[in-house]
């Protein structure tokens, strides 16, 4: 049923309209009367009403103010404006303001009646129209999210797909970055003046792909994530690419950033940057030879094994010839090495300087023979990476740990600390881990909000304590503030 109320200061109308008027046989239920200005915006921010009845001339706010206000803030409103007798000018400015309809006193029943019909036919087609856009966007967004999804697993073959869905703004687009989350956000299909956003599901997966119209987009994404992160949702980030066909490749480095995120922490933003950037490792892996990879870093010889025995099983239903087996084999081991070359020591002293795969597996004759050499290499690759993590952690998190407290102003990037003591961003956030029991960058916001504390206790303005700390941006660091301490920084300094 819709909702009418009536604004006159004349309590005769007010009585005759309610009491001589049969509103429900027009499917209208009147909610509220008001004799002044005040009152009615009241009545309207309690009732949101569907149509307004208000006589021009009224004490405190008049009409016209009180259609304003309404308008401007609900402009779906229908008001319908009462004038008296040579009121023609307010008419004219009621038009402007954009009521639907004027009634000339003094008002008559017939005058009402015809009024509400006209009003119910204009609702009906206002709600016409809205159903018809809504169905519209509604297929849009569809064709859209279809077609972005064809971007990722697809790529140039879904091109002319996009082109077609997405419409003129295509030439504006300058790069594409797709982001893997732990849990689904709010659906989001929105476009600004610096990017256009989509939400996607895929299975399990919750993904968001970003296209931007502007190169300089690093300040885009920290935005755009820090909702997310603020709200204990991990996300991964792949690399931004310029051509809309490198899209599956951004989404694929997500994908890993993201299950380093999680094995790190919840709530955080892991850039495939940080994790991806060895040479010397293929970017064309299949999900058991990054599951290895994944293993082998983080330490964990029961999940290495057991992907070990996925590949072994997985290989024997393919039935593959024994050179193809050789191949695979010698492949994962090279790729084990590399993950051990990224603690920074000397791999040759793994196996006395006489590690020689390719020689090795040469002369095993059988494929059980080949797979039992195989884990035996993997067991002793991530033995000694254990080894060398454990003489080595104590060390290195504590030369970085100094090395954060006097750089707490800059922005210290995990790469920056990690190569200031020589490692891999990805092995050194293990270690340091390991080593704090906190991420690394929930070690820096705590040491952040700590130093905040101090300098604001000393009386330091809240914007300059923002910047001592490294955080260039106000708002970002009071809501990180409030939620660390419980209240905003300006809040704390004034309580001492």
């Amino acid at each position: 049923m819709l909702k009418a109320v009536i604004f006159d200061d004349e309590y005769i109308v007010l009585q005759g309209l309610q009491m001589m008027i049969d509103w429900s046989k027009y499917g209208i239920e009147l909610v509220g009367t008001a004799t002044n200005g005040y009152d009615a915006i009241d009545l309207v921010e309690t009732h949101s009403p569907d149509i307004v009845f208000t006589d021009i001339r009224m004490p405190g706010m008049d009409g016209l103010q009180v259609v304003e206000k309404i308008l401007g803030a609900t402009p779906e409103i229908i008001c319908i404006v009462f004038s008296g007798f040579n009121e023609f000018q307010y008419v004219k400015k009621a038009l402007k303001l954009g009521v639907s309809d004027y009634l000339e006193k003094p008002i008559t029943i017939p005058m009402m009646e015809d009024t509400l019909k006209r009003t119910l036919e204009k609702i009906t087609e206002q709600k016409k129209v809205i159903t018809l856009k809504e169905t519209l966007e509604d297929s849009r967004n569809v064709l859209l999210e279809k077609a972005a999804m064809d971007l990722l697993f697809q790529g140039e073959e879904a091109l002319p797909r996009w082109r077609s869905s997405y419409g003129d703004r295509l030439e504006d687009i300058v790069g594409v970055t797709v982001l893997a989350l732990s849990e689904k956000i709010p659906d989001i299909i929105s476009q600004t003046s610096s990017c256009f956003s989509l939400y996607l599901r895929n299975g399990d997966e919750h993904l968001l792909v970003i296209f931007h119209f502007q190169e300089d987009h690093s300040e885009l994404l920290k935005e755009l994530l820090y909702w997310p992160c603020e709200h204990g949702i991990t996300v991964g980030s792949g690399r931004t690419y310029p051509n809309l066909t490198d899209a599956a490749k951004s989404y694929k480095e997500a994908q890993q950033a993201l299950r380093y995120g999680q094995f790190m922490d919840q709530g955080e933003w892991t850039r495939f940057e940080g994790i991806g950037e060895n040479p010397n490792i293929p970017g064309d892996l299949s999900e058991q030879e990054e599951a290895i990879i994944f293993y082998l870093r983080t330490g964990d010889k029961s999940g290495l094994f057991r992907q070990l025995n996925e590949f072994i099983n997985k290989v024997q239903s393919q039935r593959l010839n024994p050179d193809v087996i050789e191949r695979e084999i010698l492949k994962l081991i090279y790729l084990g090495m590399e993950v051990a070359k990224e603690t920074g020591e000397d791999v040759s002293t793994m196996n006395q300087g006489n590690f020689l795969p390719h020689i090795e597996i040469r002369v095993l004759n059988t494929k059980e023979k080949m797979f039992s050499w195989l884990k035996d290499q993997m067991e002793m690759i991530i033995d000694w990476f254990l080894q060398i993590r454990h003489d080595k952690k104590h060390e290195a998190v504590e030369k970085a740990a100094k090395y954060i407290e006097k750089n707490l102003s800059n922005d210290l990037t995990l790469q920056e600390v990690a190569e200031y003591v020589g490692m891999n961003p990805t092995y050194f956030s293990l270690l340091f881990k390991e080593e704090m029991k906190l991420s690394y960058i929930k070690y820096l916001t705590k040491l952040r909000m700590e130093r905040a504390k101090i300098l604001l206790r000393e009386g330091y303005k809240v914007a300059d304590v923002s910047e001592k700390v490294g955080y260039h941006t106000y708002r970002h660091f009071s809501e990180l503030f409030k939620k660390q301490v419980g209240v905003n920084p300006g809040q704390y300094r004034d309580s001492f």
